[in-house]
């Protein structure tokens, strides 16, 4: 079975949560810390370690150092974000340096307990009501003409697929709302990263995070 650590400095919480996923995924093995300096002796040798639930306010630690030092020293561990903190552009700052999700503490049980399935299967979680929200400063990370090229050489169906994307949302459900099959959707997925000149969903979220579809 996975073998999860919760970095956070608040025991009751900690607790809580490990309380949650030992119910929510019987059999793993929780490990904790309450720094992020313990976060790092713990995850020494431990090749087994499936994922790293890291809070942005360890003692030790300010906002996303903490995630920079864990990607730095262990490259390979699936490192995902658990805050309060729900401003849309830490989410994707930290997406943007290598986070696999990212969980506000104010998740329900059973979103908290999918946002983790996703991500030990290996994919990338986003809240999606954080996403949903309109970017409150624009931070591209590419240069303007670039982006207004790259957008403006999409269909109008791609654009509302990637105003979706940006908005957290899965395959499954942009077919929903657009009324189209989910193949179509991995199609137009496949061609959105190809015109902006990114590699995975998530480089396309990052990359055009300060972009709304006209439509809204």
């Amino acid at each position: 079975m996975y073998t999860l650590m919760v970095a956070d400095d608040h025991p009751l919480f900690r607790d809580a949560l490990c309380a949650v996923i030992d119910a929510g995924l019987p059999g793993c093995q929780l490990l904790q810390a309450d720094s992020l300096s313990a976060a790092l002796q713990q995850a020494e040798g431990r090749e087994d370690l499936d994922l790293l639930l890291l809070d942005l306010g360890l003692p030790d630690s300010e906002g996303l150092a903490g995630l920079t030092r864990l990607r730095a020293t262990y490259p390979q561990l699936p490192v995902a974000i658990i805050s309060a903190e729900q401003d849309r552009r830490i989410v994707l700052d930290a997406i943007g340096q290598g986070a696999v999700g990212y969980i506000p503490k104010s998740t329900p049980r059973a979103a908290l307990l999918d946002a983790l399935t996703h991500m030990l299967a290996g994919q990338v979680y986003l809240p999606p009501d954080i996403m949903r929200r309109p970017p409150t400063t624009p931070a591209r990370r590419q240069p303007e003409a670039a982006i207004s090229a790259h957008i403006s050489s999409l269909t109008e169906k791609q654009r509302e697929v990637l105003a979706l994307m940006v908005r957290g949302h899965s395959n499954k459900r942009i077919a929903r709302e657009l009324d189209i099959a989910e193949t179509t959707v991995k199609t137009h997925v496949s061609a959105i990263l190809r015109k902006l000149s990114v590699t995975s969903r998530v480089q396309a979220i990052v990359a055009a995070s300060d972009w709304t579809s006209p439509n809204g």
